[in-house]
């Protein structure tokens, strides 16, 4: 089971940084190719058209990684910048504000981009140690990723998978119910949360769930693949 996309957008960070930015491309390609993208992914794509001057394609990815997070301050400011690049001095003060509204302290008691920045890297702690097979740890350190970013749908998704992994499916799936709620047309987030209700007992709630997702995702073969295991089931 994998929990992590980490290393494949690592590897985009380290084509993006030797300036290798068609190759940054096409592994987040790959990556929303498989319907696993999130904030990161958009706006590093953003980053990379941007500086292959193809500014509209990197004001869409921006934008969709502001969807994903509405407090990405990084993605506000580079998209204020390219706006103000392009002329669009009034929508480029609008990003600059929205940016700077969003860098107030949180909860947490550090400023949005701090905590934000904090999520990250416990993020990337948590999946080194579900790579090295230490889930406890890894969960111990998504925990903590989600506790300074609550509104990270994808970290809060690798910690649900970690859960299931773990065999709390329980939690898994309180977890998942909240990814969902928040982003509907997650469909990986959907068949996990499909797996969790299955795996707690609520068989009718993950059937539900997986024909939902075949709605938004047809021909999808692992849902495909849990259905017809609950087929087999009921024979």
């Amino acid at each position: 089971m994998r929990v992590s996309d980490e290393p494949l957008i690592n590897q985009a960070r380290e084509r993006f940084a030797l300036q290798d930015y068609y190759g940054a491309i096409h592994l987040l390609q790959e990556l929303i190719d498989a319907g696993r993208t999130f904030a990161d992914c958009h706006h590093l794509l953003g980053l990379s058209y941007a500086m292959l001057g193809q500014p509209q394609r990197a004001l869409e990815h921006f934008g969709k990684a502001l969807e994903q997070n509405p407090r990405y301050i990084e993605a506000y400011i580079h998209r204020g910048i390219l706006l103000n690049d392009l002329g669009r001095t009034v929508e480029a003060e609008e990003a600059f504000r929205t940016a700077a509204a969003h860098n107030e302290k949180l909860p947490s008691g550090f400023p949005a981009h701090v905590a934000a920045n904090l999520a990250n890297h416990h993020a990337l702690l948590a999946a080194a140690y579900a790579e090295s097979g230490a889930l406890p740890q890894a969960i111990e350190q998504y925990r903590a990723a989600v506790a300074l970013g609550p509104n990270f749908a994808d970290i809060r998704y690798k910690l649900a998978r970690a859960l299931l992994e773990a065999g709390d499916a329980l939690s898994a799936r309180e977890e998942l119910e909240r990814v969902v709620a928040d982003r509907p047309n997650f469909v990986d987030a959907l068949a996990s949360l499909g797996l969790a209700r299955y795996l707690s007992g609520d068989i009718a709630g993950a059937q539900q769930v997986w024909h939902d997702c075949l709605l938004a995702r047809p021909k999808n073969a692992r849902v495909e693949a849990y259905l017809a295991m609950l087929e087999r089931a009921a024979e």
